[in-house]
């Protein structure tokens, strides 16, 4: 008998009047049922998190950490499982769904330490004009209300844990919505957070369908909407609310620059095998992951074939197998829409130098050279294991390339020279630059985010909190300064 897992409505589990399936993408074998909220379980989660938001905002910041901690060691402890759920509802291979736990985990422990140091303000003399003599303001940061978080499939842990973690560090209760194709890990989220003493109201696990997503969005209890996903979808809720306050991680195309001075046979080895890795890690579906290379020319004609050759050395298979690189894609749509955007840019002239092939939801690791600029593939994400490399003239023919593009979340630039890295950080148009290294690299504590289409807003447990807060000034009258 197939077990209906219980959502989390307000701290406690619930069932709804109906449920739906999850499937795994690599063989269609049943995951799990997850029961599906009323309306009416909707609006009470939404009204507890209201209701609560004051006295949850006035939380001691020790009952917080406690709680944040106590996720982060049920996570450790439950990593083998949780990998499991994470591969089977996902599709990734173990050996990154484990790194996924082991980054959710560390999420929750920094946002355990940020709550007992965050304040976000300081004392200020305001007697520098005469009008404020004996005056001082202190500066504090206080929720702006209750949170919406809206999680995409690709890292259905370790996304979900970037909405919830910094809400609860702030004292903001949270509603998260997960992706409707990988609910099950948040649901664990949900089972760890009823073990701690968090006050009841204080956070959700909703997982509704997208089609009743926006009326989540437009519900005026909900000021904050913390939203990773599509750019469409994520502009269009923007666009349906501009007076809320939305942090939107969208998507990318990250380039990986390779420069004249990474030259030597190391270097040229180490930059091929770091991007055949990351352009089809998680299937290619991370907004980082590396689908643009650049290489000068000085060093292209001895690059291209170690990364074709790395690439055709990913293990792809069964994602239960510790040995395999690439899984499928979440789903058969998903790898049709890559393979056609393969077939258009091959049409069109690119040449294909190896993959190509798609399996029902495994599409097999691809390099392209020579890509017209008018394909699709040229300027939108495209969320799979594909990537294009181009040969370019110097640093500033390469630099010009990256920026050529709607989008800026990351991009990597292997150079040794130092003078270089600054240049770089000053002249790309995006919200990370990692020198040396492809641009896949994510420390969850820093900020991050993009520019242009890529979002507005950054994540980072601290970064969140802040964009989860609003400073709050008091004046103190009559101090002896």
């Amino acid at each position: 008998m197939t077990v209906t897992h219980a959502f989390w409505l307000a701290g406690r589990q619930a069932t709804g009047e109906t449920s739906f399936d999850v499937t795994s993408p690599w063989d269609g074998r049943l995951v799990g049922t997850v029961a599906v909220p009323t309306e009416a379980q909707v609006e009470e989660a939404v009204a507890a998190a209201y209701a609560v938001r004051d006295a949850f905002a006035a939380t001691p910041a020790h009952v917080r950490a406690a709680a944040l901690d106590h996720v982060s060691r049920r996570l450790a402890e439950r990593t083998e499982e949780i990998t499991k759920l994470i591969s089977a509802e996902n599709g990734k291979p173990v050996k990154w769904a484990r790194g996924e736990v082991g980054r959710a985990v560390s999420v929750f422990r920094f946002a355990a330490e940020e709550a007992r140091r965050f304040n976000g303000g300081e004392a200020q003399r305001l007697d520098t004009d005469a009008g404020g003599q004996g005056r001082l303001a202190l500066t504090r940061r206080f929720p702006k209300g209750v949170v919406l978080g809206i999680a995409p499939f690709n890292f259905p842990l370790n996304l979900c844990a970037h909405k919830v973690a910094p809400a609860i560090a702030a004292g903001a209760p949270i509603i998260l919505k997960p992706a409707p194709a990988t609910p099950l890990s948040a649901l664990v989220i949900g089972e760890l957070l009823a073990e701690t003493e968090l006050p009841a109201g204080s956070w959700s696990v909703l997982p509704v369908s997208n089609d009743r997503m926006p009326a989540l969005v437009q519900d005026e209890r909900l000021p904050v909407i913390s939203f990773t996903g599509s750019e469409q979808v994520g502009y269009a809720i923007m666009d349906s609310v501009p007076r809320k306050h939305c942090t939107l991680e969208l998507g990318g195309n990250g380039a990986a620059v390779v420069l004249a001075d990474w030259a030597s046979d190391a270097d040229l080895d180490l930059a091929a095998a770091r991007i055949a890795t990351f352009s089809n890690y998680q299937g290619g579906q991370s907004c980082i992951s590396v689908q643009r290379v650049i290489a000068d020319a000085a060093v292209y004609d001895r690059l291209l074939p170690r990364i074709v050759a790395a690439v055709e050395a990913q293990v792809t298979g069964d994602p239960a197998d510790d040995a395999t690189d690439v899984g499928p894609l979440v789903g058969e749509d998903a790898a049709k829409r890559v393979a056609s955007w393969v077939d258009e840019a091959v049409a069109a002239g690119a040449k294909l130098l190896t993959g190509g092939e798609r399996d029902g939801a495994a599409y097999a690791p691809t390099v392209l050279a020579d890509l017209p600029d008018g394909v699709t593939l040229a300027s939108e994400e495209v969320f799979g294991p594909v990537l294009s490399v181009r040969k370019v003239d110097g640093e500033a023919e390469a630099f010009a390339a990256v920026n050529d593009s709607k989008y800026g979340l990351q991009a990597g630039v292997f150079t040794h020279d130092l003078r270089t890295a600054f240049r770089a950080h000053r002249a790309l148009e995006v919200g990370g630059v990692v020198i040396g290294d492809v641009p896949s690299y994510r420390a969850d504590q820093m900020p991050y985010g993009g520019v242009k289409q890529s979002g507005v807003g950054r994540e980072g447990v601290r970064f969140a909190m802040e964009d989860y807060t609003y400073e709050r000034v008091l004046v103190l009258t009559g101090v002896d300064l």
